[in-house]
């Protein structure tokens, strides 16, 4: 059995905190596992290896807790939690999922209406029936069927982070099976879209009855046999629901077929000198897709720009790579959320990812809930910060925060709290339900405080579960470069914030951006190239990427910036 991580053991317990809320067991029994979750979500290492004595004493929980969360690290399973999925039908396991509405109002319209599934409660908040249940009304109903709208369009669909592992697995047995033949990835995933609902592979050989046994083999997959046709394998990914296709090809129309995989239909016929690119690439054959281009007097374009945007409307810079970034802003330690120490993140920064700075942006005051930083506690860690920076020269970690932006659009400290920062990203974390005027106006006012160096995740938005709250993006954006604030591209891969459909119009603008990984453990630092693929999708250069800078440039700007 492999190791298993603390991220797994905290998946476990959430669910088994809804589950037992939604039964309606015990609050003290409840709390206990809630504090299990708080006590694994702040450990600094993992508890992996660790016996029940160790456990209890490590994460600071109950003997019996302990006892719990030692017997998952050795059977894999929590005995709780599936007798409490036994219990629970598969439809409310769904209702659950929507963003919005807890346990607790789940177990209402469960009961009281005897609603099980997605499906019914759609129909059941169309016809008025939620809005008469005791606590809901007519708000509510309205926002569970924006939540299931949105669960419907996502359906079936991945983070690119999540779908990469299996992308290179499949890759890896049919190239071991089949090592002469050529196959790549094509479709969404090639051009790096933030999510991905379908997987396209291009193969450079007739189908045969040894690939279609092979395919047909994989435990991954699942045959798909009424959609499928002699040229074309299809099925799904067993587990995830995320469509599969394999394509074949002859080897020497593989070229043109992976172009035309790899493109938009609003890339491939966008009529240029009386031709369309896929007029061209059903031409004849080619042995690169820049000679497609160079046959339609067109540069080449990199497929992360083949969405039919800006990318035909100007001269295509040399767009920001990994390797152009010099340091790592915003990024969380053990002093708040974070679970490895400040010497441990820059550690890692230096050594394994060769970086010149780490930005440091614990939480800020009013975020209790990830043991944001009071003023005492900067204090102390602008001390170590100090200490490890004469440690680790000519390294440097810059004292940042992630200051709340407050329900009033004001930041979270006072102004001599402030000024000790080098810099600050402001980000919204709570008070999310608001319309466009009022998130506007909110990340306006904290736009004009002359203490914010950076705008953090814009909408606020997780992919796949919640959408952002709505803001004027023109607006903002606008509003950034007047007053000289860097727009942050959130790299973590669950919200790739700002999305890259807007980056364009910020570079437009004249606006800088940054590339920042918001880690939260050493190998979220490695999340940053997620914000590249977002950044070069939007036509990302690394002169206009904040920290593509080096450590004194970035001194320079930061300096600049406060005075």
């Amino acid at each position: 059995m492999e190791t298993i991580s603390n991220k797994f053991l905290i998946k476990q317990l959430k669910l088994t905190v809804q589950l037992l809320e939604l039964h309606n067991h015990n609050p003290f029994k409840i709390r206990g596992y809630q504090n299990a979750v708080f006590q694994l979500e702040n450990a600094i290492a993992p508890i992996a290896g660790l016996d029940a004595e160790n456990i209890q004493s490590t994460l600071n929980i109950s003997k019996t807790m302990a006892e719990k969360l030692h017997g998952v690290l050795e059977s894999g399973t929590l005995d709780l939690l599936e007798e409490l999925l036994a219990e629970t039908p598969e439809g409310v396991l769904e209702m659950l999922q929507i963003k919005g509405i807890g346990p607790k109002k789940i177990r209402l319209i469960w009961q009281e209406l005897g609603i099980d599934n997605t499906k019914a409660l759609s129909e059941a908040c169309r016809s008025g029936r939620i809005a008469s249940l005791k606590g809901f009304g007519q708000k509510t109903e309205q926002k569970i069927l924006d939540a299931l709208a949105f669960i419907s369009r996502n359906k079936g669909r991945l983070f690119y982070a999540e779908a990469e592992p299996i992308v290179q697995s499949f890759l890896d047995a049919f190239r071991s099976r089949f090592p002469k033949i050529r196959i790549e990835i094509a479709g969404e995933f090639r051009r790096k879209m933030e999510t991905v609902g379908h997987l396209v592979f291009l193969a450079a050989t007739k189908p045969n009855d040894q690939i279609t046994e092979f395919l047909g083999n994989l435990d991954t997959l699942s045959h798909e046999l009424e959609h499928s046709n002699p040229f074309i394998w299809r099925g799904a990914i067993n587990g995830s629901g995320l469509n599969f296709e394999c394509r074949f090809c002859p080897p020497e129309r593989f070229v043109p077929e992976w172009f035309i995989q790899s493109s938009s239909d609003a890339h491939l016929f966008h009529k240029h000198r009386d031709s369309t690119l896929y007029a061209v690439a059903k031409s004849g054959n080619f042995q690169s897709e820049a000679e497609i281009y160079e046959k339609n007097e067109l540069p080449f374009i990199e497929p992360e720009l083949r969405e039919g945007t800006f990318e035909f409307s100007e001269e295509l810079p040399e767009l920001i790579r990994f390797e152009d970034l010099k340091g790592s802003l915003h990024n969380h330690s053990t002093y708040s959320d974070g679970a490895n120490t400040l010497e441990e993140m820059a550690l890692y920064c230096r050594d394994e990812l060769g970086l010149e700075y780490l930005g440091i942006c614990d939480h800020s005051q009013s975020a209790f809930y990830a043991s944001g930083l009071k003023p005492e506690t900067v204090l102390r860690q602008h001390e170590e910060i100090d200490r490890l920076n004469n440690k680790l020269a000519p390294f440097k970690i810059l004292k940042g925060i992630e200051s709340d932006i407050l329900t009033d659009g004001s930041l979270d400290y006072e102004e001599d709290i402030l000024k000790r920062f080098d810099f600050v990203v402001a980000s919204v974390h709570s008070g999310l339900q608001m319309d466009e005027k009022k998130a506007t106006d909110r990340l306006l006012r904290a736009i004009t405080n002359p203490y914010t160096t950076i705008l953090g995740h814009m909408t606020g938005r997780i992919l796949l579960r919640r959408e952002g709250y709505p803001v004027n993006h023109k607006q903002i954006i606008d509003a950034c470069v007047k007053h000289n604030v860097v727009i942050e591209i959130n790299a973590n891969p669950h919200r790739l914030d700002i999305d890259w459909r807007w980056v364009h119009y910020a570079l437009k603008k004249g606006a800088m951006l940054s590339i920042n990984p918001d880690a939260h453990e050493t190998q979220g630092l490695r999340d940053m190239k997620y914000g590249v693929y977002t950044g070069r999708k939007g036509g990302l250069t690394k002169n206009r990427n904040l920290n593509s800078l080096s450590l004194q440039e970035i001194e320079s700007f930061f300096q600049s910036k406060k005075s």
